[in-house]
C-alpha cells in the first residue's frame, strides 16, 4: 500500500486511480517502428552515409528481435533493442530531418561538427551497440552448440575434432586389393 492509498483510506476518499503501465512492444510493434524509420529515410531524404547506417541498425535489430526471449525479462539489452527500434533511431533521424538540409549538412553545431556528422556518430553508436547485443544473444546459441558437441564426443568416446563416430560396431577395414583375375571384395566388418 502506497502513501496515496493510506491517505485516501484515512480521509474516506476513493482510492486514487492507478496509471496504466504500458505493455512491452511486441515483435510486430518493433517491426512497424522499423518500417516507419525506413520510410523516413527512403527516396533520398537523407544522404547515403545516413541511409546505409540506418539500414545497418534496422538489419541488426531485425536479426535480434526473434532472439529477445533469450535475454530474459527485464534485461537491459532487450530494453535497448526495443528502445532503439521505437525511440532512439526514429528520434535521431527525425531530429535531423526537421532541419533545413543545407544547414544540417554544413553548419557546425557541436565542436565543429555539422548535424549530419552528429547524426552519423549517433547511428554508428547505435549500430555498434546493437551488434554487441546480437553477439551476446547468438553467443549463447554458439556455446550451446559447442557444449552439445562435447557431450557427443564424450558419449561416443572420440576426442573433439576427430570426425569419427562410434556406432558400437567393429570398425570397418578397407578391403585388400584384389589380385589379377579375382573379384574385388566388398567392404564390411571384419572378424
Amino acid at each position: 500500500m502506497g502513501v496515496g492509498d493510506l491517505f485516501a483510506r484515512l480521509t474516506g476518499r476513493a482510492e486514487p486511480e492507478r496509471a496504466a503501465v504500458p505493455s512491452a512492444p511486441t515483435a510486430d510493434d518493433l517491426e512497424a517502428a522499423l518500417v516507419r524509420v525506413e520510410a523516413m529515410v527512403a527516396g533520398g531524404a537523407v544522404p547515403a552515409p545516413v541511409a546505409s547506417r540506418v539500414a545497418r541498425v534496422v538489419r541488426v535489430v531485425r536479426d535480434t528481435v526473434p532472439r529477445l526471449d533469450r535475454l530474459g525479462a527485464g534485461s537491459q539489452d532487450a530494453y535497448d533493442v526495443m528502445a532503439t527500434a521505437t525511440r532512439y533511431l526514429p528520434e535521431a533521424v527525425g531530429a535531423y530531418l526537421r532541419l533545413p538540409r543545407e544547414w544540417a549538412n554544413s553548419r557546425p553545431v557541436d565542436n565543429g561538427r555539422s548535424s549530419l556528422l552528429v547524426l552519423v556518430d549517433q547511428l554508428d553508436l547505435l549500430g555498434r551497440t546493437m551488434d554487441q547485443v546480437l553477439d551476446a544473444v547468438t553467443r549463447a546459441d554458439a556455446v550451446a552448440l559447442v557444449a552439445h558437441g562435447r557431450f557427443l564426443a564424450e558419449k561416443f568416446g572420440h576426442p573433439e575434432g576427430s570426425g569419427a563416430l562410434s556406432l558400437g560396431a567393429a570398425p570397418l577395414v578397407p578391403p585388400a586389393p584384389a589380385g589379377p583375375g579375382q573379384p574385388t571384395p566388398l567392404p564390411g566388418p571384419t572378424s
